[in-house]
């Protein structure tokens, strides 16, 4: 089995640490700090997923998806409610990326950025779909049916 973590550049640490407890039930399991006392690390667990979230550190290219205006990933809970989900991210701090509703892949979902740009979905299972159905659906989007 291969372990998985994450590991977030954020704009600050502690605020981001408050947001995904508040947003996503995340749990601290450790803080390192640096000699200043400022927080160079903060570990989390997430849906049993260990994220570290660090700020961006001189003399490397790590960024926040804030600061380059992009970002490259969209990570996607599974959850029982993507509405309850995307309300408490809202209330946390979050800004709605894409509103909750009914995709055709068989899902609810929605999206949310947090803080430092990070975006973040909430996907609840609805019905299962075929490839077909699917390849379909995209083929009529993208002018192929």
């Amino acid at each position: 089995m291969t372990d998985f973590a994450l590991h977030l550049v954020v704009d600050d640490v502690p605020e981001a640490v408050d947001f995904y407890g508040r947003a996503f039930g995340a749990r601290t399991t450790r803080v390192l700090h640096l000699p200043d006392g400022s927080v160079a690390t903060a570990e989390l667990e997430m849906n049993g997923l260990p994220v570290a979230v660090a700020a961006p550190l001189r003399g490397t290219t790590l960024a926040t998806p804030r600061s380059t205006a992009t970002s490259v990933a969209a990570y996607r809970f599974a959850v029982p409610d993507a509405d309850a989900a995307m309300d408490r991210a809202v209330s946390a701090g979050a800004t709605v990326h894409s509103p909750v509703q009914d995709a055709f892949w068989g899902v609810r979902t929605g999206e949310v950025l947090d803080p430092s740009g990070h975006r973040w979905a909430f996907d609840q299972h609805l019905r299962d779909v075929s490839v077909e159905e699917i390849e379909a659906q995209l083929a009529a989007m993208f002018g192929g049916a």
